[in-house]
């Protein structure tokens, strides 16, 4: 029976840690517009430094938050991306990861 309330307590204490959302996917859909301009045309190259730009759509969540985040600290390098990324707060990127995320 300890072992029982030990786990039981573990496993309540893991989910606690958990974030207690993961983005709007409706809010993300109307956030994404910008995004979709660019990723969701297909075989669309940039010009700049010239080469194809990747679908995003059915992407995980947690690397597309990831990559937001690395674009507006600037540690991931792209004047474009880091544009569009500078003024997102966690939500907007939550939600834009959310939306992205679901759709294939």
């Amino acid at each position: 029976m300890r072992n029982v309330k030990l786990l039981f307590f573990a496993v309540v204490a893991t989910v606690m840690d958990a974030p207690l959302a993961e983005g709007d996917p409706l809010e993300g859909l109307k956030k994404a517009e910008t995004c979709l301009g660019c990723h969701a045309v297909t075989g669309y190259f940039n010009v700049y430094p010239s080469y194809k730009v990747p679908k995003i759509g059915g992407q995980s969540a947690g690397y597309i938050v990831s990559a937001l985040k690395a674009y507006k600290a600037g540690t991931r390098l792209h004047g474009t991306m880091q544009a569009n990324a500078f003024n997102l707060s966690e939500e907007d990127m939550q939600d834009i990861a959310s939306y992205l995320s679901s759709v294939k």
